[in-house]
């Protein structure tokens, strides 16, 4: 090689400059750089390093958080993957899941990127978890970890990179987490915050067959019961702020000879219309009828009583539209036989 030749051929310099700091043996070489050129450059003292077996961070020091997770779903997805798509911009895409393939993030460096509080910083985590196809036959290096599935779930793309969903990211960060107040934590604010459903989140549990152990099910009825204050919370918010009629809130209602005909989360008497809270969620492997769901349900329709159905997403996402369908109920109940006498009590 001519010396005057220098080692980092011009495309290059714009790569870095735009942000392509994270870059694959297979993409240095479309751009000139050789095998020989680039271990020279990874040398120790070097501009260069190798991150990864086959990716090379183009600066010295410590990568940043997201160079980490990039370098992490490139050695995932393969050289040959990793190099189709080389127009694609630090961040971008060209396509479904290019340039990593079907690879994605998951576990806490999702929830990281998911902006989970309880999350620790992309920096801080010892290992970033990949969730790849079963069939990919990688083993785990450095400080990325696998995580193999069947099907894979659709990513979300944060900051341009491929994310499980977060129930599903919560899910492969707990079945690696010891710590109970940890597991808790994380649970609790996926639905403080809203980044997922409470049945979602025991469903990807549930799945994982994580539901037996002791200090995950302590975790579920926290996240079950903060869950389900939420959900009321914004039912009385749907009921008040859409000028609704005053409802009985949370009765029992029963026949006249005592026997429990279901527990409804608001009940107009006048118009025999019941509500409940549809938050049905898997437990322990089962599907178990939870939150203000009961099947009770059908035996109240059967006798004439509505039936309103609502999940907590609708009422967080679109209650003008569930407070329509109960006003709509209310008011075709004065075209209805009048339903059979019912006991109600609190519940």
């Amino acid at each position: 090689m001519n010396s005057d030749t220098p080692l980092s051929p011009r495309p290059l310099h714009h790569l870095v400059d735009g942000g392509r700091s994270v870059l694959t043996s297979h993409q240095l070489r479309e751009h000139g750089v050789t095998a020989a050129e680039a271990a020279e450059r990874c040398r120790p003292g070097g501009p260069w390093q190798r991150i990864l077996p086959g990716v090379h961070l183009l600066h010295p020091g410590p990568a940043t958080g997201e160079e980490r997770l990039r370098a992490a779903l490139l050695y995932a997805a393969g050289r040959e993957r990793a190099g189709a798509t080389d127009g694609a911009g630090a961040g971008g895409a060209t396509g479904a899941g290019e340039p990593y393939g079907e690879a994605m993030i998951t576990g806490l460096a999702a929830l990281a990127l998911h902006r989970f509080s309880a999350a620790p910083s992309l920096r801080s985590l010892d290992h970033v978890d990949v969730l790849v196809p079963r069939s990919r036959r990688l083993r785990s290096t450095g400080y990325v970890r696998f995580v193999r599935a069947a099907a894979l779930p659709c990513p979300r793309r944060i900051t341009g990179l491929p994310t499980a969903p977060a129930a599903r990211a919560l899910a492969d960060a707990v079945g690696r987490l010891p710590d109970p107040v940890a597991v808790r934590r994380l649970l609790v604010e996926a639905v403080r915050h809203g980044h997922c459903e409470a049945s979602a989140v025991v469903r990807e549990l549930s799945r994982a067959r994580l539901l037996s152990r002791p200090h995950v099910v302590d975790a579920v009825d926290a996240l079950l019961a903060e869950g389900r204050a939420l959900a009321e919370g914004l039912l009385y918010e749907m009921v008040r702020g859409h000028a609704l009629p005053e409802p009985l809130w949370n009765v029992e209602l029963r026949l006249p000879g005592g026997s429990l005909l279901a527990g409804v989360d608001a009940y107009w008497p006048a118009q025999a219309v019941a509500l409940e809270i549809d938050a049905r969620t898997p437990r322990r492997g089962a599907t178990a009828p939870l939150g203000g769901f009961t099947p009770g349900g059908e035996h109240m329709e059967r006798m004439g009583i509505t039936v309103v159905r609502v999940t907590p997403r609708k009422l967080r996402e679109c209650p003008e539209a569930q407070a329509a369908v109960v006003r709509t109920a209310l008011i075709a109940a004065v075209d209805r036989e009048p339903a059979p006498y019912v006991v109600i009590r609190p519940r």
